[in-house]
């Protein structure tokens, strides 16, 4: 996996009914890829941290499946991996029994 993205800056979690703006995020992105270089198309690891001091009882959230809406406008599903904010998100790759690749 080759580190492609990397994101800072202050975003907005969206988990359920529950909105909190604010939000603090350092992310790197990797991309799984060929031998010849090429993109492996899914395969891709997503980690990072969050800022947990604007959100009430982070230990609720650990192991659940949030949107983070970065400042750019796009936006990434993690899940928080624990109560210190770090997070993380896997692709699958081809031959994984998907139907997108």
């Amino acid at each position: 996996m080759k580190l492609v993205e990397r994101y800072a800056g202050v975003g907005t979690l969206l988990w359920r009914d529950r909105r909190f703006s604010r939000v603090p995020y350092r992310i790197n992105r990797f991309q799984g890829l060929t031998q010849s270089g090429l993109p492996v198309p899914g395969l891709h690891r997503i980690e990072g941290s969050i800022e947990m001091s604007e959100i009430e009882d982070p230990t609720g959230l650990v192991g659940a499946t949030f949107t983070l809406e970065l400042e750019d406008g796009r936006s990434l599903n993690l899940t928080l991996a624990d109560d210190v904010g770090r997070v993380l998100a896997e692709g699958h790759g081809p031959k994984h029994g998907c139907s997108c690749c």
